[in-house]
């Protein structure tokens, strides 16, 4: 004990109380990403960052960056699953961001989501859609419907209304009920159809879609017609383009059709076309 003194010798928690006063220590309710369980739901930002305010200072000092975004992105459903087809390009007003973007995001083996409007919130949303799904398969030992996967992004969307995300996504999947096609888009709007298209160039693709689409075609003639669809789209509109990634949507799940050259599908289409 003697040599303790003469060393000076001090015990932890005599240092700890000189070093760290005594506080009560208050736990924050403040979830690392967005979850149905927590009280508030909330982004996961670094501390001091303010997202308004970074996009204004991007329109200051004559540096603007334009938020606006292009792309092309169908699906329909027949008698033999469900078809999927989207463009590649990534576009920030005039600015081609990227020119091989895959738009179709695999959720799980059964469950296809589309992005169209700004590829962040759509990856963001979609993959954490993805770990509700994988979620209620731990807890229910089934898949989760098509229907009520649609619901979970529709109720994400909702609680976000107004606050500017730019999301239009489409969800394909197969389940007990058979092929599933539901439409999702940062207003909470949830429908389901036959067939959709999203993006600036819609109107192109569901032009050639209409023209060509039947419950009873067979699975290359619904092929050709995505591909079509997609390709006549990327013609006519500037801010779509890239390759033509395509899926089908099964009953045993989804495969992977092609990713073709939009410009070698119009050069094959030409003689049709003029």
């Amino acid at each position: 004990m003697a040599l303790l003194d003469v060393s000076g010798f001090k015990y932890y928690s005599e240092i700890r109380e000189q070093i760290l006063p005594r506080r009560r220590t208050q736990l924050v309710d403040r979830t690392n990403h967005y979850n149905f369980g927590t009280r508030t739901q909330e982004f996961a930002l670094p501390v001091g960052v303010d997202p308004s305010g970074f996009v204004q200072s991007c329109s200051d000092g004559g540096v603007r960056i334009e938020m606006n975004h292009g792309t092309t992105t169908l699906a329909f459903k027949f008698r033999h699953g469900v078809i999927v087809a989207v463009d590649s390009r990534a576009s920030a007003g005039r600015y081609l961001a990227s020119n091989d973007v895959n738009k179709v995001i695999e959720i799980n083996p059964y469950l296809l989501g589309t992005m169209s409007g700004s590829a962040a919130d759509c990856q963001y949303w979609e993959r954490l859609l993805a770990k509700e799904c994988r979620l209620y398969r731990l807890r229910n030992n089934e898949r989760i419907s098509v229907a009520a996967a649609s619901k979970l992004l529709c109720n994400m969307m909702l609680g976000y209304r107004g606050m500017g995300l730019s999301v239009g996504s489409m969800i394909c999947g197969w389940d007990k009920q058979g092929p599933g096609l539901y439409y999702v888009d940062d207003n909470g709007s949830r429908m389901s159809g036959r067939m959709f298209s999203t993006g600036c160039g819609n109107s192109y693709a569901y032009g050639v879609i209409d023209s060509g689409y039947r419950e009873d075609m067979t699975v290359e003639e619904a092929y050709e017609l995505g591909r079509r669809g997609i390709a006549h789209a990327t013609h006519r509109d500037a801010y779509s383009g890239g390759v033509v990634n395509m899926y089908h949507m099964q009953e045993d799940g989804w495969i992977k059709v092609c990713k073709e050259d939009v410009s070698e599908l119009i050069h094959r289409y030409r003689k049709g076309m003029f």
